[in-house]
This record gives structure tokens, sequence and C-alpha cells, in this order.
């Protein structure tokens, strides 16, 4: 990703880049897989889901030409997300385009969620994202390689809510955590931002939109552009902040939540 380093065809932006995504087969997983190869990158992913799941995700990305790989691994494990790293370095090349995305989320209010929940979702969506920024990163460093490190964040991160308070801290350090990595990496040539989606038909919330139409109707009806965001959407924009013509965008927030921030929380999230 060197200024000196002549430019990839523009439909293939990404060739010679290996982009290594946590939460590789969830929905933003998997479409952000998609969306790197398509541009030319070649794509790890790991995630704590069975390999067979992986399948056919894996075949779709060589159709499309990526040299790609599943491992399963868990964000939490400092020592098996480095050892992850290093086999993706061994197999296809040093990652430069890291995607921190593996996520979960607890739905209960403070006085209900207990010390194990609360444990439990910063261990994976802050501990996890600082493990996987962290190996990669210092790879980087240590081959003298340029990148990019994307956090998918959430609008949640400064718009509280009070049935998912381990969600909105976690995401909120995570903004943090990405400034602080943005200042340290950039003499290097490593860009360090964050994507921050609002309300994405997927995941968790995806799964209540459809058992619940009405609730989904809410949701809709509460997004000043009044739709919600696909898998597909976060996936642009973080190719966005991949694209190596964003080169001076560090430790910013690309926030992509349709007006939400304008209007806050709907009630019913209260």
């Amino acid at each position: 990703m060197g200024t000196d380093t002549p430019a990839a065809p523009l439909e293939r932006p990404l060739a010679g880049n290996v982009a290594i995504i946590s939460g590789g087969i969830g929905d933003i997983g998997r479409a952000t897989a998609m969306e790197l190869a398509r541009r030319g990158a070649d794509v790890a992913m790991g995630d704590v889901r069975p390999t067979e799941q992986a399948q056919p995700l894996l075949q779709e990305l060589r159709q499309l030409g990526a040299r790609a790989r599943y491992d399963r691994v868990d964000v939490a494990d400092a020592p098996a997300v480095r050892q992850w790293v290093r086999s993706v370095e061994a197999q296809l090349g040093v990652p430069t385009l890291v995607i921190a995305n593996a996520a979960i989320v607890t739905v209960a209010s403070v006085r209900d969620i207990t010390p194990e929940q609360w444990s439990t979702e910063l261990r994976i969506n802050l501990d996890g994202a600082f493990h996987l920024a962290q190996a990669a990163a210092v790879r980087m460093l240590e081959q003298h390689r340029q990148g990019r490190i994307v956090f998918v964040g959430s609008w949640a991160a400064h718009a509280p809510h009070p049935t998912i308070p381990a969600y909105c801290a976690a995401k909120a350090a995570m903004r943090m955590l990405c400034k602080c990595m943005a200042l340290e990496l950039a003499p290097h040539g490593i860009l360090v931002n964050e994507v921050a989606p609002g309300y994405v038909d997927a995941g968790l919330s995806g799964r209540m939109f459809e058992q619940n139409p009405a609730l989904r109707q809410s949701a809709i009806a509460h997004v000043p552009i009044r739709r919600l965001i696909t898998p597909q959407d976060v996936a642009r924009q973080i190719a966005y902040l991949c694209d190596p013509l964003n080169n001076q965008m560090t430790g910013s927030v690309l926030l992509m939540d349709g007006g939400l921030s304008l209007v806050g929380p709907k009630p019913a999230d209260a």
C-alpha cells in the first residue's frame, strides 16, 4: 500500500492485499469478505462456528479468484488470535486489511445483566477487537508493511441504550482504542478507522425484525432516511476505508446510521 507501489487496476484496487476478518461468517463478515474479494483481496475469515458452515462462502470467494481460508478461533483468546494471524501469514501473506468485526450483544438492563454476561461481552467485543488489531499490527510493523485496520463499531458507542449497557460500553471503549492505535500507527502507514452502523437488518436485530414485522416497521419509521442498513451497506463502507485512494483518513468514525444520531434511540429501546 505504499505510495511508491504502482496502483492496481481500478476494478481490483485491493489486489495484493490479504484481508483478515473476525466474525467472518456472520452476516456482516460474509458481506465484507465478498466485497473485499471482488475488489481483489485474498481473504481469511475467523469465527467460532463449525468449519462446515464456512464452506459455501469459501467456494464463492474462490470463484471470484480470491485465495481464501477459514479458521475456528475465539477472539477472546489472545494466544489463539496470534496463532491465527501467523497461520494466515504463512499461507496467504501478511494481513494488511484487518477487520475487527466479531461481536455479541446481551439484551439486559443494568439492573439485570449478570457479572458473567458483562465480562463475556467485553471480552469478545472489546478485548477480541484489541487482540486481532494488535496481533496484525505487530506483524505489519515487523514486516514493514502498510495497511488498514477497521473496527466495526456502532452508533451505540455515543447513543446510550438502557437495554444493552455492556454493548454500548464495549463499543465506546473500542472507539477510543481506534483513536489510540491510529495515533501510534500513523507514522508507519497503517490507517485505523471505525465504521459505525445504526440499525442493521442482520444478526440479532435482523432476527428480531423477522420475528416481529411491526418492530421492523417501527424501526424504519424512526430512521430519518426511512430504511434499515444491510450487511452489504456496511461492507461497502469497510471497503471504502480499506481503499488505497483513502490515504488520509485515520482515527475517524464513519457514521452510517441513516440519521439516527440526530433523533436518538426510539422509545421502545428505552
